[in-house]
């Protein structure tokens, strides 16, 4: 083959690639969409339950709100059910700088969390109003978690390539250990997954997700 055809060749192959990557993307897009409004319908008495609970624990918003970095680093306000104190980010800045691993602030027991809250985030029933993330696109139901915009600010290369996708309401790392994991074991799984990405791949993180949030395991 000459050489103007190998680049024929090969330009013919990106374009084959490129298209079915974006075919596959909107396909996740649309299964984003109808698997969030689903969810929403199913779990409506949980999510009910849940602010009640919140409301009869102690006082404060029912929703906490954070700024995190989501595709390609563009910043979003994602969505919690309030699991600590009305004060915790004021609190933050008394707590010891142990609690940083690497990139992860971790802290297990955390004297902040509330009674309710420590359930809710046992069984990670405080990340459902994240399916509203999901909805307006600004997170997917599988892939990275989203870090602080001053978190990712300090990324290198090989670290940005966790930005290259849609952060997720469960990943890889949420089935591998949740809040056990470190960050290189974290960032490892990240970008195994941004690699191996598959629509079959994200089903089998949805089932695994199951297990590991009615087990518990890994969650602060």
């Amino acid at each position: 083959m000459s050489t103007v055809g190998r680049r024929v060749a090969v330009q013919a192959a990106r374009s084959w690639y490129g298209s079915g990557r974006r075919f596959a993307s909107g396909v996740k897009r649309g299964v984003d969409l109808l698997g969030s409004v689903l969810l929403l319908l199913l779990l409506w008495p949980v999510l009910i339950a849940a602010v009640i609970a919140i409301r009869l624990d102690s006082p404060g918003p029912l929703l906490f709100g954070q700024k995190r970095s989501g595709l390609e680093g563009r910043v979003f306000t994602m969505y919690k059910f309030r699991s600590m104190v009305a004060d915790a980010e004021a609190r933050k800045a008394n707590l010891t700088s142990d609690c940083f691993d690497g990139r992860i602030f971790k802290l297990k027991q955390d004297p902040r969390i509330t009674g309710v809250g420590a359930v809710l985030r046992r069984y990670s029933l405080d990340e459902l109003p994240q399916l509203v993330n999901v909805l307006r696109g600004e997170m997917s139901l599988v892939g990275p978690r989203p870090y602080l915009p001053n978190e990712t600010a300090t990324y290198d290369a090989r670290e940005r390539r966790r930005l290259s996708v849609r952060p997720g309401m469960t990943g890889l790392g949420q089935v591998s250990g949740r809040a056990d994991l470190s960050w290189p074991e974290t960032l490892r799984l990240d970008l195994e997954y941004v690699d191996r990405w598959s629509l079959w791949l994200d089903l089998v993180i949805c089932l695994r997700t199951v297990g590991a949030v009615a087990g518990g395991r890994g969650a602060y």
